[in-house]
């Protein structure tokens, strides 16, 4: 729907660009085979099979809080705290694997979360 120097404009031309669509990613890359920037990387939905809690959903379809930020730190110069930062995500989605097995809920810092705090 936009042309294509609108696309660069907003999008670059030389940049990872990291979708997170509420929807199946390959009507993005549909959307987007065309363009010059070809560096992008969709993430939504993506057939499991199965309905759990609401965080799940999101981790089970790579759209939760860690996911993007494992991906989009994959772009950056790799040091000690990118590293230290992907390992800490990692670890957390060990936990909430864990912690649904467990319980079958989301764990309280997910169901509690607040901008605030």
């Amino acid at each position: 729907g936009i042309s294509d120097e609108e696309f660069d404009r907003i999008f670059t031309t030389n940049k990872p660009i990291i979708f997170n669509y509420h929807g199946y990613p390959k009507l993005v890359h549909e959307m987007t085979y065309r363009r010059k920037n070809q560096e992008i990387h969709v993430h939504g939905y993506r057939e499991v099979g199965r309905i759990t809690t609401p965080f799940d959903m999101r981790v089970l379809n790579k759209i939760d809080r860690y996911h993007l930020v494992i991906d989009a730190l994959k772009y950056v110069e790799k040091t000690k705290d990118v590293e230290r930062v992907i390992k800490m995500c990692e670890d957390k989605l060990k936990e909430h694997k864990k912690y649904i097995e467990e319980y079958g809920v989301d764990m309280p810092e997910i169901v509690n979360f607040t901008l605030e705090g």
